[in-house]
């Protein structure tokens, strides 16, 4: 693994037969569009990709599990959850608010997340996003504007179809960590994240071949190199469609996809 110098404790299950990826999604993406995303620029961006409110919704679950998950698998999807994206822009450029979870907690202790978590009975999306961050960070809904949404993702480890919602804040907040639940708060800048050098893609298979894999049986993981960190996972996933999109690159949406 090409992570062993982050500083803090993290299982990352890479299989024996992991090999490296592709290039990063905006690798063709001149130096001069990876910087300067104010909101604004996000926000268009994110508009022009079909992922605002104001001209689209996120996929129904029914319709966009059938691409990539059989009938018969369907059962092993038991959660709906979701994680909210929380944005704001300082000194012209957007950043991210990140978490690292506790090593107190059952699973994903250690790992670099979003907040969020599994939604209540009849509650929506947006609600749960809101509810969680207030939770483990401190964040009144109150100054979140809930903007828009990203892809979906099916993880089969923990039986969870996640729905990331995409919310901005006027201003930098101050947040709080639940010590119960999180070890850490920060915020990262999407200039930073799409910098050269800072985004690695792996190719992992697993013995069973899982849905949604690529031909061969294997399927794209990708990790962020962040100070005193490393992001993987479903939280890896989000973060590159949001750099993907913010800078232009393309990026392929509007179904399900694997953590």
């Amino acid at each position: 693994m090409p992570f062993e110098d982050h500083e803090y404790p993290q299982v990352i299950p890479t299989p024996p037969y992991a090999v490296p990826g592709g290039p990063a999604p905006w690798h063709e993406v001149d130096s001069d569009r990876r910087h300067d995303l104010t909101r604004a620029l996000v926000v268009s961006r994110l508009r022009d990709a079909g992922r605002t409110f104001d001209v689209a919704t996120y996929p129904s679950e029914a319709a966009e599990l059938s691409d990539v998950v059989a009938d018969d698998e369907r059962r092993l999807i038991t959660r709906r959850s979701a994680v909210l994206v929380v944005l704001f822009e300082e000194a012209g450029e957007t950043r991210v608010i990140l978490t690292r979870r506790s090593l107190d907690l059952k699973n994903h202790r250690g790992e670099v997340a979003f907040p969020g978590g599994r939604c209540d009975e009849d509650e929506s999306f947006e609600d749960t996003a809101l509810r969680e961050a207030e939770e483990e960070i401190g964040l009144p809904r109150s100054l979140v504007t809930i903007d828009g949404w990203l892809s979906p993702i099916v993880t089969f480890a923990s039986g969870s179809a996640i729905q990331p919602i995409v919310g901005w804040l006027d201003r930098r907040p101050e947040v709080r960590a639940n010590p119960g639940e999180v070890d850490r708060i920060f915020d990262v800048a999407l200039r930073d994240l799409v910098a050269d050098g800072n985004f690695i893609e792996q190719r992992w298979r697993r013995e069973v071949p899982r849905p949604g894999a690529d031909a061969d049986g294997s399927f794209p993981i990708f990790f962020f190199r962040v100070p005193g960190e490393v992001v993987w996972g479903a939280t890896g996933r989000i973060l590159t469609e949001l750099c993907a999109l913010a800078v232009g690159a393309p990026w392929p949406g509007g179904r399900w996809v694997l953590g």
